[in-house]
């Protein structure tokens, strides 16, 4: 084979380029801002960092920052009730998001009223 390149083939960047504003999801994807529920308080009023605790598996809520074309139920600007760590992390413009697919979110609140929320298989 020749030393020539396909010109079909286009090179993929390592990292988004600087300045990207725009960010389009596949499919049912959505991510949520980081939620801010990293230390807790115990019943005493002791600050228990993160660091200090074992891992649970706890339901946390976040803002819903961008939805895929083939979310349902879930809409840019939400509330969503989720497990972290069923997310994956994301450094997008200098923050870090999660991002989950909308089978994960548990609930939903928002100031709409659909009739046929809920989860589907």
């Amino acid at each position: 084979m020749s030393g020539a390149q396909n010109p079909k083939l286009r090179p993929v960047p390592s990292a988004p380029a600087e300045g990207t504003t725009h960010i389009r999801l596949t499919a049912d994807r959505i991510l949520v801002r980081t939620p801010e529920d990293s230390e807790r308080r115990s019943k005493g009023g002791l600050l228990i960092p993160a660091t200090a605790t074992t891992p649970v598996r706890r339901c946390v809520w976040s803002e819903v920052v961008r939805v895929g074309p083939e979310t349902r139920n879930v809409k840019q600007g939400d509330r969503v009730l989720f497990v972290p760590q069923s997310g994956l992390e994301v450094e997008w413009e200098g923050e870090t998001y999660l991002l989950l697919r909308e089978r994960d979110v548990q609930a939903i609140a928002s100031e709409r009223t659909d009739a046929h929320a809920g989860q589907y298989l």
